[in-house]
């Protein structure tokens, strides 16, 4: 694909920095809060009429799940108000969005991973903002994506496998057992993105690193990929307590046609390692 001007916001997030490496400078303008608060109907509107980019993606998040849960307000402002107002204007002027969101809006009861048709029941201020987001999307532009993803990191940026490998190679950790999701490496959602925009079939999509996994056999593998010898002890999460519920089971797939796949979690793991050890 060979977009011109694309419009990303969130521009020095994970997903943000990924997506300005899989298009080229020439062809993606890329905003964070500094040149556009998406809380800011009228700033909104007033920027995108001036750019007319071909397409917004809206990688922007308040994504701290814990201080959510007290600093809920801050939460929905950003997750919620803010991808309306960017469905307002970008419905307005006829341009696709592409709202980036999460496995949170979901309860972690199921048995089998979530499909796209699965009915949203988030356990967290966190996840029902994220939530509330998808929903405003809808109703303000017919031309959207809903990009669901999951446990996303990358080399650039805080995240879980960056600070635990930090800790390994400082001693032994201790990773939560009970939980499972589907680790996603950025490029490779970057990528998946790319290829969704050219097929102009809007709606909502999983784009997770395929496959499931716990965040202690998560670490194991990525201990074991990037040469970290420290011992992973499993325990539960009990035994680390935080402020907001986490679904205990997040891992998501996809039987949205077009049908777009993307390489495994342990592919994810392999090229993290590969770009953290360079």
């Amino acid at each position: 694909m060979s977009p011109v001007n694309n419009l990303v916001l969130g521009a020095n997030g994970q997903l943000g920095q990924a997506l300005q490496q899989v298009w080229a400078a020439s062809k993606v303008t890329a905003w964070d809060i500094e040149e556009l608060d998406i809380t800011r109907l009228e700033v909104v509107r007033k920027m995108l009429e001036q750019l007319r980019p071909c397409t917004v993606i809206n990688a922007a998040a308040y994504t701290r799940v814990d201080d959510a849960e007290t600093d809920w307000e801050a939460a929905f402002r950003v997750n919620a108000l803010g991808p309306r107002n960017l469905a307002l204007a970008t419905g307005e002027l006829g341009i696709p969005l592409v709202q980036i969101s999460t496995d949170y809006v979901f309860d972690g009861k199921s048995t089998r991973p979530y499909h796209e048709f699965d009915r949203p029941n988030p356990l967290s201020v966190y996840g029902c903002s994220k939530w509330a987001g998808e929903e405003a999307v809808r109703a303000a532009n017919p031309k959207h994506y809903i990009v669901r993803t999951a446990w996303l990191y990358h080399t650039a940026g805080k995240n879980f496998p960056s600070t635990i490998c930090g800790l390994g190679r400082q001693g032994d950790v201790r990773v939560v057992n009970d939980q499972f999701g589907s680790p996603t490496y950025a490029p490779h959602l970057a990528a998946g993105i790319d290829r969704l925009l050219e097929t102009q079939a809007y709606g909502t999509y999983h784009l997770a690193g395929a496959g499931g996994t716990s965040w202690y056999d998560f670490t194991c593998r990525l201990f074991q990929e990037v040469g970290i010898q420290s011992t992973v002890l499993p325990i539960s999460s009990d035994q680390f307590p935080r402020p907001a519920a986490r679904p205990p089971y997040g891992v998501l797939t996809t039987i949205q046609d077009p049908f777009i796949l993307l390489p495994s979690w342990e592919e994810g793991v392999r090229a993290f390692a590969n770009a953290w050890n360079q």
